[in-house]
């Protein structure tokens, strides 16, 4: 369990490893622990919180957050807001009830591509409070390290002489957080298009023949599950979207503008939301696209070899039919017993064949379509 106070008028964050006592007068406090850890420590958590949000958090919210299985989705009551939203995970790990925040094992990982298998998702749950942030991660998030050693990094000399600056409420800090879980879902993206555009490579060629279809089908499995996974994120934040434009107005001119601040954000979120949504179905068009096209060119090439061989069939047709009128057994049959009888008919025979073939090439029966 990581516990920050964070104080962004003073720009100064202070982390310890206990539940907090106490609300500091400035600033808030961000709670960040593992799955299992709020499932072992539930009771400590929510003491905690009835102590300094005076409330606790609902049966039914604390049934989501810790379940791993759960959509992104939003929930608010009157005194805190909810939020679950999936984040990218390379493989889920397992922990022992007795060791909280302790790997035991991982999932073995799926196959095909690297990219593919980085198609795993799991849940990280947000409980917002006035003045405190508890947010429930799976274990060892790579996230909340990332955005911790982000936030820990924003306190030094440097950062605040270049501008940076620290969340301005546990809303802001839950909008940062899940804007860096919707920039690896673009990342991804990116990866998804190299990975695709190498595949339509091989499906178009004409001198290869593609065997990776068990993979490609897998692709467009994934690109089906993450498609619903962002639906069910931008429905998420469009609901939080909603939620905020119903706070009721602040009179202090500073806290009208954070609340601005805060569905700009909001809004930056679902926009980046959108963009991998748009551009997950521009790849499922896409290769889809190339199948068709694939199957498309591959009738086409046996057209083309069916045609020729019905070409060469129909050339050596008359030949045939010669060969077998003088191969009648007859006694009196024309030319048979002449001298040059047999070079009069090989020489009709060769010609029929230049006859017969120059009009199918004059008619480009046997002429390779071009790609």
């Amino acid at each position: 369990m990581r516990v920050f106070n964070i104080t962004p008028g003073q720009h100064r964050i202070v982390e310890t490893d206990v539940l907090p006592t106490e609300l500091p007068a400035q600033g808030f406090v961000w709670i960040a622990c593992a799955r299992r850890e709020f499932e072992v420590l539930q009771a400590q958590v929510q003491a905690t919180l009835q102590t300094l949000c005076g409330t606790a958090l609902v049966d039914l919210h604390v049934a989501d957050l810790l379940n791993n299985q759960l959509p992104s989705h939003y929930d608010y009551t009157s005194q805190y807001d909810i939020l679950v939203f999936r984040r990218l995970a390379a493989g889920q790990s397992e922990t022992d009830i007795a060791q909280p925040g302790e790997v035991l094992h991982e999932r073995v990982r799926r196959g095909g591509p690297p990219v593919l298998r980085r198609i795993d998702t799991s849940p990280v749950g947000f409980a917002v409070f006035d003045k405190l942030l508890l947010t429930v991660h799976p274990t060892d998030c790579a996230v909340r390290d990332a955005y911790a050693a982000k936030l820990l990094n924003a306190t030094s000399a440097e950062s605040r002489a270049s501008g940076v600056k620290l969340p301005a409420s546990p809303a802001d800090l839950m909008l940062r957080v899940v804007n860096t879980m919707v920039d690896g879902y673009l990342a991804l993206r990116r990866e998804l298009t190299r990975q695709l555009d190498h595949w339509q490579t091989e499906l178009l060629n004409p001198r290869t023949r593609f065997n990776n279809w068990n993979t490609l089908m897998d692709a467009r499995l994934a690109m089906h599950q993450l498609d619903e996974i962002c639906e069910d994120q931008r429905a998420a934040v469009q609901d939080w979207i909603d939620s905020v434009e119903t706070w009721p107005d602040s009179p202090e001119p500073g806290a009208q503008r954070e609340r601005e601040l805060l569905k700009i954000r909001s809004r930056d979120v679902l926009e980046h939301i959108e963009r991998v949504v748009h551009h997950v179905r521009r790849l499922e068009q896409s290769a889809e696209t190339a199948v068709q096209m694939h199957f498309s060119a591959q009738s086409h090439r046996t057209n083309d070899i069916m045609r020729t061989l019905t070409a060469v069939t129909a050339i050596f047709l008359p030949l045939n039919l010669i060969t077998g009128f003088f191969g009648m057994n007859f006694e009196f049959l024309p030319i048979i017993h002449q001298a040059n009888g047999f070079w009069w008919t090989a020489g009709l025979m060769g010609l029929i064949v230049v006859v017969v073939a120059a009009v199918f090439w004059r008619k480009q029966y046997l002429v390779r379509t071009s790609r």
